[in-house]
């Protein structure tokens, strides 16, 4: 393992992401603000509680999951997208390094800063609500697991994007509708019988269920569900991006 080569994609992915790290910090924060205003304020005078927790508590979970998953996707798909735009990738694909290495690079990178964004919108929420973290090993694992997951998952639309419509296409039109209609801001159990069965057919469901089990003990689906998906998931992109790699696909001529 060339850890030098891996600390040096790391290095410079981190040094793009701190030198804009005013513009990382706020825009979170406003954001986070604003749903709680919105959510919180407006839909929580309407509805107290759910499953016994207060609402602005409960949509926590389902705000740091938001911004988690659209960062890992973003952070990852513009770092790797960026170089085979430029034609810098070339360098890179001759270079002895080897495709572990490119992939521990950049994913990592794109990790590190969700899980900063993570760790900002949650102690942005501790100002407006009262937190509770029942299981916080479980919470930081599932935290690390998602942000890990969805990097690779936009390393792969990086890979496969071939302009910027494209980088922006399933962030927008399929990751984000999924996660609103993945419990974020409700729980499945308020939804008429039917919708609940077609509800878990979203794979969003789980990640949030078990995420916010890790905070009030409260899930929609079995823990266990919740860990097999992210884990599931986690390994398909591991696969995809080796087989993008051993057959060059979208990246050598």
């Amino acid at each position: 393992m060339n850890f030098k080569a891996v600390w040096a994609i790391y290095f410079f992915e981190m040094t793009r992401f701190f030198r804009t790290i005013g513009q990382s910090l706020i825009s979170p924060v406003i954001s986070t603000s604003l749903y709680f205003v919105v959510f919180g304020t407006a839909i929580g005078s309407r509805i107290q509680e759910v499953d016994g927790i207060s609402y602005g508590a409960f949509i926590v979970p389902g705000l740091i999951m938001l911004s988690v998953m659209t960062q890992s996707l973003s952070n990852a798909s513009f770092g790797i997208y960026f170089p085979k735009f430029m034609g810098t990738i070339y360098e890179l694909l001759s270079s002895p390094v080897n495709f572990v290495e490119i992939v521990l690079g950049y994913v990592g990178a794109a990790a590190t800063k969700a899980l900063f964004i993570g760790l900002v919108i949650l102690a942005t929420s501790a100002l407006f609500v009262d937190l509770q973290i029942d299981h916080p090993l479980a919470m930081l694992a599932f935290l690390i697991l998602t942000c890990l997951s969805f990097s690779l998952f936009g390393f792969i639309i990086g890979i496969w994007a071939g302009n910027f419509e494209q980088l922006q296409l399933i962030p927008l039109l399929v990751v984000t509708p999924l996660v609103f209609l993945g419990g974020a801001f409700y729980s499945i159990s308020m939804l008429p019988p039917v919708w609940q069965s077609v509800s878990f057919f979203n794979p969003v469901v789980y990640l949030i269920s078990g995420f916010r089990w890790s905070f009030y003990g409260a899930a929609d689906v079995p823990i266990g569900l919740s860990l097999l998906a992210i884990s599931g998931f986690t390994l398909l992109c591991m696969v995809i991006i080796g087989l993008i790699f051993k057959t060059g696909y979208k990246i050598k001529p």
